[in-house]
């Protein structure tokens, strides 16, 4: 499978150093905005074509998935642009700025029959099915509580702070928090609240999310961009609970029983860097004929578009593609 990146920065250069070491999967290309800044990462990444225009890139016949890696604000454009031209695509989180964009671009795909899917990683990483095993073997009796945190400081990043560009916590990296909760339990939503503290420039910079789910299962997310957090996550049961090292690449998870006693540590299998297991699920997807990851499919990115877009609604946090 023969990959094109879309956008020249810094996860575009982590796609290309894990697409380098991986088998079956090959980085034909990249498209900039300019012709320099596109040979430049070529040269530096060993990549084989550099285009000037994401158009160009797109029109390439040899490119089967294009990776879309430019910021929220501007997913939209190449990504219908890739599925009129019948381009799969794999875009990266968050999908789109909005829910409106989000069903554009999948009732495109739909029509068209092409294959898109939102690059989350920690939905195709294997720390998932960890997860789902131990707590559907009854490891820890019946789910009653989440937690996810994740926190980092990266507000001097022009995209985390500037609301034109889609800035803020939730987009960036409340999301991962978000899609855990869903990942663990994805009950409908029976009540929200939230606090948040909002930028200057009115884009939400930290924030607590509590979520009460059908069953009796509260969830409790807080992520930020202002400040350092320990980044864990736990599963509580009536028997025990999971402890996960960290919400957005886990490494070890730990299982303790009644009492906080350790019963088991299980490693995650080690891996280039965590985004192949996402190509993965797309070639598998493709060859199967499907125009979406089972992992990861298209009524999922839309649920979690549309509860984004209520929870900044409610926070008052406005992009001009809203």
């Amino acid at each position: 499978m023969n990959v094109g990146i879309i956008g020249a920065g810094h996860i575009a250069g982590k796609i290309a150093r894990t697409l380098d070491q991986t088998d079956g999967i090959n980085c034909l290309a990249v498209g900039s905005r300019t012709l320099d800044k596109a040979k430049s990462f070529a040269e530096e990444f060993g990549i084989p074509k550099a285009y000037g225009s994401y158009s160009e890139l797109l029109d390439d016949p040899d490119i089967d998935l294009v990776y879309i890696a430019t910021p929220h604000s501007h997913h939209f454009e190449p990504a219908m642009e890739a599925i009129g031209k019948g381009k799969a695509c794999l875009v990266e989180k968050a999908f789109m700025a909005n829910a409106r964009e989000t069903k554009a671009v999948l009732e495109k795909a739909k029509e068209k029959g092409v294959f898109v899917a939102e690059a989350i990683w920690t939905r195709y990483q294997p720390a998932r099915d960890i997860i789902n095993r131990l707590i559907s073997y009854g490891r820890i009796g019946r789910v009653c509580q989440i937690s996810a945190t994740l926190s980092h400081r990266v507000t001097h990043l022009p995209r985390i702070i500037r609301p034109e560009l889609c800035g803020g916590t939730l987009l960036d990296i409340g999301i991962y928090p978000l899609n855990f909760v869903r990942m663990v339990c994805d009950n409908p939503i029976e009540k929200i609240g939230s606090q948040c503290v909002l930028s200057d420039l009115g884009v939400d910079i930290s924030e607590t999310i509590s979520l009460t789910l059908e069953g009796g299962v509260l969830a409790t997310i807080h992520s930020s961009v202002c400040c350092e957090g320990h980044n864990t996550a736990t599963v509580s049961g009536t028997e025990g609970c999971i402890v996960v090292d960290n919400t957005n690449n886990p490494g070890l998870i730990r299982l303790y029983s009644k009492g906080g006693r350790l019963q088991e540590e299980i490693a995650v299998p080690e891996s280039i860097s965590g985004y192949e297991y996402e190509f993965f699920a797309c070639k598998d997807a493709m060859e199967k004929g499907l125009i979406e990851p089972p992992r990861m499919p298209h009524s999922e990115t839309l649920y979690l578009m549309e509860l984004m877009d209520s929870l900044r609604k409610g926070w008052g946090v406005h992009y001009p593609m809203d």
